[in-house]
């Protein structure tokens, strides 16, 4: 058996040897492979090194599985926001579609009563800017892909009310506009600047460092062995 073989024996066995795991992010770098040099000048030299390799893999959903629950659980906080209103406020909620889209209906007549409407309407938006703001307030460790989803959530629907959601026959900015004085330019003034300063608090807590991003140094897991 020749040295080289022996060479590169000797690294398939070591990186063998060495735990990879490709199932989770690496936090703080990528995981570790191995560079095995073989000099021209002594072939019985051998340096083996970690290097990163160039090969990304599909990691688990040890993150997103917890971030998406998050992020579903601010939604579903929205909703039940809309439905806690309307009963507290004397109506019967109820569901449907319009234009394919899930709606909950408030059950109460936006001509009769537009104050109570306007109450139902805002419910969802404030219950999720409550929810972020007491994830950003109460002491806690707090940083885990379940909170970031949270508030990934709650940020995300203000954005989408005020862009894509603005208008439209169940929109909750346009019956909110319609049943008060307030303008929908006021109204995302308003949601919108909770949203943005959340953002910025989110952008200066250590806890929420990569926001919306897995917590390793460039997103990728990267495995194999590199030889020279």
């Amino acid at each position: 058996m020749s040295k080289r073989t022996l060479v590169l024996l000797a690294a398939a066995m070591t990186l063998a040897a060495t735990p990879i795991d490709a199932q989770q992010p690496t936090v703080g770098g990528s995981s570790t492979t191995f560079l095995v040099t073989l000099p021209a000048d002594s072939a019985d030299t051998i340096a083996i090194a970690p290097v990163a390799a160039t090969v990304p893999v599909r990691v688990s959903g040890r993150y997103w599985r917890p971030f998406l629950l998050g992020f579903a659980t601010s939604v579903l906080a929205h909703e039940a926001g809309h439905i806690g209103a309307s009963l507290a406020l004397g109506g019967r909620p109820s569901f449907g579609f319009d234009k394919a889209r899930p709606t909950v209906y408030s059950g109460i007549s936006a001509n009769l009563t537009p104050r109570r409407q306007f109450l139902f309407s805002s419910a969802g938006l404030t219950v999720q800017a409550l929810l972020d703001e007491l994830i950003l307030d109460i002491p806690h460790a707090g940083g885990s892909a379940f909170e970031r989803g949270i508030l990934a959530g709650g940020i995300g629907t203000t954005a989408f009310y005020f862009t894509l959601g603005r208008s439209g026959s169940v929109s909750d900015v346009d019956f909110m506009a319609r049943t008060s004085s307030l303008s929908k330019t006021q109204l995302m003034l308003i949601y919108g600047g909770i949203a943005a300063m959340h953002s910025v608090r989110i952008a200066h807590d250590g806890r929420y460092a990569n926001f919306f991003a897995r917590p390793d140094a460039d997103g990728r897991v990267r495995i194999g062995v590199d030889l020279r």
